[in-house]
């Protein structure tokens, strides 16, 4: 009982109490950063005599009488709302004095996940996509750096300074993409870094997400375009080429007033030794578009 008034009393009195360069007052570390579930201690130490020097805590508070240091320590810090603050009642003035330790907790998140928003499937090519990056259970959200990988490449980042909260939260991230052709098959990835500063741990930590395999539908896209002109040389082997790109992979049709070869009527190329003269017209097709192609044959005769 006596010792409950005692300290009571004392917190009254440290409402009046300074802190700062007349503190006398030394913490060292000045500022912890400390895991969740892990050890920590910090001693306190007063520059000049001292009649109470302690800790008010919600654990492990500590006081001594007379002694210029004394310690807080805990065994496994579990508390999100640990605030330890030493104290001192001395016998010049200023007689009452406080220090506020500056003390992190922190703690890697339980997940972090990538996924699209409000769609499912391969995106098309051109048309503008939502990808939600999500991190369960981390602390403290003001010292973490979301950062989006295209490959290797960071694309965006995205900090939350402007939050507050000193215990676990869920947090979110967007990133906007308009995928072309040549990112199709491209990997993205979320990192969540904690930024703990120097008194932290280096590396900072980071929980990186399973990657986003992007899969990109695209139409059809000739080699080469332009209308072809060749020249027949009867008898000779002749391929008219009219493979395209395109995801998912193009089907081919051709159609000419001449007979096409048999058994190449669906193929990228018609190659045969007995094509006539005459316009081939070539269709490739995916779900997205049909696009054709012509191939004018003119004769040629032997030796000429």
């Amino acid at each position: 009982m006596g010792n409950t008034f005692f300290r009571w009393s004392l917190t009254l009195c440290m409402i009046y109490s300074v802190s700062g360069e007349g503190c006398s007052l030394v913490l060292k570390p000045s500022r912890v950063v400390v895991g969740f579930g892990e050890p920590v201690s910090v001693s306190c130490e007063a520059t000049r005599p001292v009649r109470v020097l302690g800790w008010e805590s919600v654990i492990s508070a500590a006081h001594t009488q007379q002694d210029l240091s004394v310690q807080w320590k805990v065994d496994s810090l579990i508390d999100w709302i640990e605030e330890p603050i030493c104290y001192g009642v001395f016998f010049t003035a200023p007689r009452q004095c406080e220090e506020k330790l500056n003390l992190v907790l922190y703690k890697t998140p339980d997940s972090v996940s990538i996924r699209p928003v409000n769609h499912s499937g391969p995106m098309v090519e051109g048309k503008e996509y939502q990808l939600l990056c999500e991190v369960q259970n981390i602390a403290p959200v003001q010292y973490l750096t979301l950062r989006w990988y295209k490959g290797q490449t960071e694309v965006y980042n995205h900090s939350f300074t402007e939050l507050t909260s000193s215990s676990p939260v869920q947090v979110s991230s967007i990133l906007m993409v308009t995928p072309t052709k040549a990112e199709n098959g491209a990997q993205y990835r979320c990192v969540a870094e904690l930024e703990l500063g120097p008194e932290g741990p280096q590396p900072p930590p980071t929980v990186t997400s399973e990657p986003l395999n992007a899969s990109v539908y695209f139409p059809p896209t000739f080699l080469d375009p332009v209308p072809a002109v060749l020249d027949l040389t009867v008898g000779a082997e002749m391929t008219l080429n009219c493979t395209a790109t395109g995801n998912p992979t193009p089907v081919y049709s051709w159609q000419s007033s001449n007979p096409i070869p048999e058994g190449m009527g669906d193929e990228a190329a018609l190659t045969s030794s007995s094509l006539l003269p005459g316009t081939y017209t070539c269709t490739a097709s995916n779900t997205l578009e049909k696009k054709s192609k012509q191939f004018i044959v003119k004769a040629k005769t032997k030796g000429v």
